[in-house]
This record gives C-alpha cells, structure tokens and sequence, in this order.
C-alpha cells in the first residue's frame, strides 16, 4: 500500500480522490486551509486514521515546510504527492489585477511553493511521484477565463520541465488535466459546461489511470479530444470560433446576475 499526500482536499476531486485512496487501503494525508473540512473529509475514511488531517496554506512557505516534515516523519517516504489546490475565478467586468493575482498565487506560485518543500525529499528518497491538477482549460485560451486558464498552462508548462529534469533523479512528474466537474467552484458558471462529471468518477478514472506512469492523465475523453483539437487549430480559425460560441457576455461587460 502507498503513502499519499494531498495538498488542496478539503472538497472536490481532493476529497474525494482521498476517500477513494483509503478505501483501496492506502494511507493518507490532506491538507488544505480549513481544518473543519478537512476533519469532514477524515470522517469519510473506511476506517479510523485512514485519512489523516493537516491543516496549511500553500501561500506560506513555513506552514508548508512544517506540514512536509510532518508527513515525512510520519510515512518514513512518501509514494505520491497530489498538488490540487486551486482557486477558480471568472474573469467579469474586465481585468481585475488583484483577482489575477491572488488566482496566480494559489494556483500556481502555491504549487510552485509546495515542490519548493517536496522535489527536495523526494530526491533524497529516490523515488516517489508528484502529480499535479492542471485543467484542459491550459490548453488553449478560453473567453472568461484570463484569471484561471492561464495558471493552468503554466502549470503544465512546468510540469513538462520537471518531468524531463527530474526523471534520472528517480522523481516522476504528472500533470492530471480534467474538463468541467462538478464541485464548489463550476457551481458559479453561468453558461453551459459539457461532459460534466462528479468529483467522485474524476477521482475514479484517475486512480485507474495512477498505475499506468502516463504523464497526463485528461478526462473526460470527450472534452480531451474537443480540446486538444482546438490546440491545434490555426488561431485565424481557432478566435473566430471563440466569437460566435462567446457567451453574450463577456468579461469586460459589466456583471450581472442571473
């Protein structure tokens, strides 16, 4: 059985990917800002210390060197880290730099934050996975979406780079990319998502894809392959397409409720 570490589940694909991980009997640790979630997410285990709690902030680098010494002396090594935290936004009302900026911090500058404390470990182990969430959402550039989407691509930017640096070290690098789930934070789209699954069948289908060493690992196929053939469309082609199925509002439209 594995050690797991999951930083970013106190709801959604994190939660319910350490529900899932317990369940098969491996042993996990997560970890996220809220401790009352994540002590919801605890009792969920199959069984008592199944899931073990540990409140932190990626935005803290102390908070995040404590938590790794902690989880490192816990499990003595550590088989896969889970970077899943996230903040998702809808860029509305034009470009908001302080929404833009706190999106980036925790989306990507806090995962950069978490392998700043884990890459280290792991390399001195000489083995061990580190998977990162992502979003199909990186692959192109998506109407309403300048806050997150962005994040996203870098993320798999980086995730491309450490995958080739850190393979001779003995570390394995992954990025999981997946279309519209249903949590928490799709509840506050206002426009129509499609192949929408739950964050229990996202967890499922990566925990089927976990032994398989991919890189990627991207669901649902279906918004796999419409994404990925938006990738690769020529961007006269590719914009004018974005205009004609673009929301009638847009970001820089005053918001407005539904």
């Amino acid at each position: 059985m594995a050690n797991v570490w999951i930083i970013g589940a106190s709801s959604g694909i994190g939660a319910a990917l350490a529900i899932a991980l317990a369940a098969e009997g491996h042993s996990v640790v997560v970890s996220a800002r809220r401790s009352d979630l994540l002590e919801q997410v605890a009792t969920r285990a199959p069984r008592p210390g199944a899931i073990v709690p540990l409140p932190l902030d990626v935005r803290d680098r102390a908070s995040l060197e404590t938590g790794a010494a902690q989880v490192f002396s816990r499990f003595g090594r550590l088989d896969y880290c889970f970077l899943n935290a996230g903040k998702y936004e809808l860029s509305r009302g034009g470009i908001d730099p302080a929404v833009y900026a706190e999106v980036t911090r925790v989306n990507y500058l806090g995962v950069v934050e978490c392998l700043a404390v884990v890459i280290p470990r792991l390399i001195e182990q000489g083995s061990g996975q580190i998977l990162v969430t992502a979003s199909v959402a990186g692959y192109r550039g998506l109407p309403q979406a300048g806050a997150y989407g962005p994040t996203k691509s870098a993320l798999i930017s980086l995730c491309e780079t450490l995958a080739v640096e850190l393979k001779p070290r003995g570390v394995t690098v992954r990025v999981i990319n997946p279309g519209f789930i249903r949590t928490a934070m799709t509840a506050k789209n206002r426009f129509y998502m499609p192949f929408l699954i739950d964050a229990d069948d996202a967890a499922r289908r990566i925990l089927d894809r976990l032994p398989r060493k991919s890189f990627e690992i991207a669901f649902p196929w279906q918004m796999v392959i419409l994404m990925k053939i938006m990738r690769i469309l020529p961007n006269s082609l590719y914009l004018r397409l974005m205009r004609i199925i673009t929301p009638s509002q847009g970001a820089f439209d005053p918001p407005r409720d539904r």
